[in-house]
């Protein structure tokens, strides 16, 4: 067979999975076998033939999600093909791909070496029950005997070496599981980045509060950024923090220092007394397995500020600061299993978080927009499968909620499936109007995980039995009812989100709410907890 005619069929089989034919391909076969052309010459040969009901099975350039709602081995070498076709979607690393086909093509290995493993053990006890049948009869053969011991304790060293390749297997495994990010839902349009966004739903006119406020209709006033605006009321102590901290470290002080506490604890309020959140403080020092439960770790370790094991560790593992309230309030249930008549657990938590922004450099050095060190306010729901969406779907409401009560413009925008969260299946972001920069800023992002973190940290819930069952002489006199099965726990939900981050929304509010006079009028919602002042201004 000539070589082209080769590489053309053998392309061909890669590309008829689905139209991104190199997530099927190995690596190593794409670099040194098939060339572009070659697989660009497939490809449409390929598409030439398939059907109308093929091409239109794909959603968004992916395969459906369909029934498959968990991402764990057992997923990833049974639907390969959609595996890859949502990684490929993400953008993945060709790593991440080759993560994925070795997780597949490696159970084989697993499989043998678990026969291989049992054989031996049978072998191991068939021949210890021979060795004491033989030990019973005193007219027993000793070489027959010897030659049982030798067989069993060849299994048994044979069992043990099967036993042991089989756990350095399924740790390799386990690490390159650890690696692959989440699945997607179906509504997650397909997109390179931030800009592949669509909007969802746009709240207010950025022309609304300056109406309000009586800014000047001609142009004549320009808005300051929020740094500046602080500046001018004497809060702004960016200098100092630089040189206690470094880069990247803020300091506020007097009214602007108390408007950023008002606004969270405005927050709390608003999530606890309206949202029926339970409010809870949790540690802000956490251990590594807490932080691979929520998939911070092993993928994005250069993000966190990692602690010293000589200053501390958490029960013996490496400790972290931690990067969002999320890790801690939702490694609260971890290693549990909870009643289903007890979910939705809503949470809410006021936290420092601490980013060591490591793939920003040069990024946003301005002002509270991106700091090393910021408060959050974050919601955490714990939910069932059957909930899931529902519960997405009021989280997101709720951290709306706050911008609407603070009367800020904003937008909803759905994540893109290049530019979504490595555990998130969806995801949704609220970005401000910030109007020093003339642009809309991300102030919160609330994503549906499924069980993508829950299976991590295994954290389930056994649903509610069912209502007993009645045989078919149960109306009789005698009847006996059928006892009811006990339901198998069953792997949680976990949805989290911004409710918002303090100190983007106290940048919102200086830019939104500032006065060409340099004051900033307190938004009405804020006074109660200002002690009732309603404009910040240099006495």
């Amino acid at each position: 067979m000539h070589s082209q005619s080769f590489q053309i069929m053998v392309a061909a089989y890669a590309v008829g999975f689905c139209r991104y034919a190199a997530a099927f391909t190995p690596n190593s076969l794409r670099k040194n076998v098939i060339s572009r052309p070659t697989i660009a010459m497939a490809s449409k040969l390929y598409m030439s033939t398939e059907t109308e009901a093929e091409a239109s099975a794909l959603v968004n350039g992916r395969i459906p999600i369909g029934t498959l709602t968990s991402l764990d081995q057992r997923a990833i070498i049974d639907n390969l093909d959609l595996v890859l076709t949502h990684l490929t979607s993400r953008r993945a690393s060709e790593e991440t791909l080759d993560a994925a086909r070795e997780i597949a093509t490696r159970n084989k290995e697993r499989v043998s070496l678990i026969q291989a493993r049992d054989s031996a053990l049978k072998t191991r006890n068939e021949q210890s029950a021979k060795i004491g049948q033989l030990m019973r009869n005193p007219d027993r053969d000793e070489a027959e005997v010897e030659e049982a011991k030798s067989l069993s304790s060849a299994a048994a060293e044979e069992a043990s070496g099967a036993d042991e390749t089989l756990s350095a297997l399924e740790s390799d495994i386990s690490a390159l599981l650890a690696g692959i990010p989440n699945l997607l839902d179906d509504n997650v349009p397909d997109g390179i980045d931030d800009t592949d966004n669509t909007e969802v739903e746009k709240w207010g006119d950025v022309n609304d509060l300056p109406t309000k406020l009586g800014w000047p209709s001609d142009g004549s006033f320009e808005p300051k950024w929020h740094d500046d605006v602080a500046a001018g009321l004497n809060g702004w102590q960016a200098e100092n923090a630089v040189a206690i901290s470094g880069a990247r470290f803020v300091a506020l002080s007097g009214d602007i220092a108390r408007l950023e506490r008002a606004i969270s604890t405005f927050f709390l309020d608003m999530h606890t007394d309206k949202h029926g959140y339970t409010e809870v403080s949790v540690p802000l020092v956490v251990g590594r397995s807490a932080l691979e439960g929520t998939s911070q770790l092993p993928k994005f370790e250069e993000d966190l500020f990692k602690i010293t094991p000589e200053s501390h560790q958490c029960n013996g593992e490496d400790a972290f600061l931690i990067p969002t309230a999320e890790v801690p309030v939702t490694n609260m249930h971890r290693e549990s299993i909870l009643e289903e008549a007890d979910l939705p657990i809503s949470y809410v938590a006021l936290t420092p978080c601490f980013r060591a922004e490591a793939g920003s450099y040069g990024r946003d050095t301005r002002g509270l927009i991106r700091t090393h060190q910021f408060s959050k306010v974050e919601l955490v729901k714990i939910t069932t499968g059957e909930s899931s969406k529902e519960q997405h779907e009021e989280l997101t409401r709720h951290a709306q909620a706050c911008l609407e009560a603070l009367e800020l413009p904003y937008r909803k925008v759905r994540l893109c499936s290049g530019d979504i969260g490595f555990s998130a299946r969806h995801c949704y972001d609220m970005e401000v109007w910030l109007p020093g920069s003339g642009e809309f800023r991300e102030i919160s992002s609330c994503s549906n995980t499924g069980d993508f973190q829950a299976k991590r940290m295994n954290l389930r819930y056994r649903p509610a039995p069912k209502e007993e069952a009645k045989d078919a002489d149960a109306g009789k006199k005698g009847g006996k009812k059928k006892k009811a099965k006990k339901p198998k726990p069953q792997f949680c939900h976990t949805i989290n989100g911004s409710g918002l981050a303090v100190g983007r929304t106290l940048l919102a509010v200086l830019e939104n709410y500032q006065m060409p006079d340099g004051s900033v009028v307190v938004p009405e919602a804020l006074r109660p907890y200002m002690g009732g002042k309603e404009v910040l201004k240099l006495d």
